[in-house]
């Protein structure tokens, strides 16, 4: 394997051009994932990597008028040591508590959990929740994407082999409800069996699910139904439009049926005390 350590983001960027079609250096920032994957994945040792640590124009995290940026190198622990996102955006901050151990939550990214792509991911069905757009990059330009159109299947985007996700762009609004729910073997690391994140604001409800299908779903019938305010008696009037948002998986650390009955349920507590 060989590391590259660009200084400047130009020169990140053009490396990952030079070797758009044959094998691009694989961007590293917390590294988190590549160490767990380390000891039993042999290929991941002969790959080339690209250490984005030293470029300072991915920055952390940023405040302005109309939104937070959350920049490539932004780690959960800044944003559960900012006062105004624990104002403003407590469900980020719920959220990046339950990833792994403090020394996890220090090192990990913001940028790096989405680029990993895991239907069982802790960070993106917030930002998913918040109407989160991505800021894409490459030596060709800038384009963004809306999170809740930025995977394609499982393990799978629309981030291009010569692209750098560069920052992440939470809208900044009055939000009446915002949850996060992990349900997993024990409190604490512990990779989720479902997960939920739902949110309420000017803009209408939005409720996103995690470790359920191959990838972390927005789910806009049920957005749709808690928008007309229909009358709802218990978790099971949720699952006809559940079940058109999204087909739950059995896999080895749960089934279908699981799933689908705690999604409901967890949903169901988050909207009972909303109209409450």
């Amino acid at each position: 394997m060989s590391l590259l350590t660009p200084s400047r983001l130009e020169e990140a960027l053009a490396s990952l051009a030079a070797a758009r079609d044959a094998r691009p250096p694989v961007p590293l920032a917390g590294g988190t994932d590549l160490l767990v994957q380390w000891p039993e994945r042999l290929e991941a040792r002969e790959r080339d990597y690209i250490d984005l640590t030293g470029l300072a124009e991915l920055g952390a995290v940023r405040w302005e008028k109309e939104r937070l940026e959350l920049g490539a190198l932004a780690t959960y622990w800044d944003v559960v040591t900012d006062a105004r996102a624990r104002d403003e955006l407590p469900i980020l901050v719920d959220a990046a508590r339950q990833v792994g151990a403090i020394q996890i939550q220090s090192r990990g990214t913001w940028a790096g959990n989405v680029a990993n792509a895991s239907p069982a991911a802790d960070g993106v069905p917030v930002l998913m929740a918040c109407d989160a757009t991505l800021v894409l990059g490459s030596a060709a330009g800038r384009r963004e994407v809306a999170l809740d159109a930025f995977y394609t299947g499982y393990r799978e985007s629309v981030l291009e082999p010569d692209e750098l996700i560069l920052a992440i762009r939470v809208p900044r609004r009055p939000r009446s409800v915002q949850a996060f729910v992990k349900v997993g073997p024990r409190r604490a690391q512990a990779i989720a069996k479902v997960g939920l994140a739902a949110t309420r604001s000017d803009d209408g409800w939005r409720v996103v699910a995690a470790s359920v299908a191959p990838v972390v779903r927005r789910c806009p019938v049920v957005e749709a139904l808690l928008d007309d305010g229909a009358p709802l008696d218990g978790p099971d009037d949720l699952l006809p439009a559940l079940r058109q948002d999204v087909a739950p998986i059995d896999d080895l650390r749960s089934t279908a049926a699981y799933r689908e009955r705690v999604l409901s349920r967890v949903l169901w507590d988050v909207v009972r005390q909303a109209r409450a």
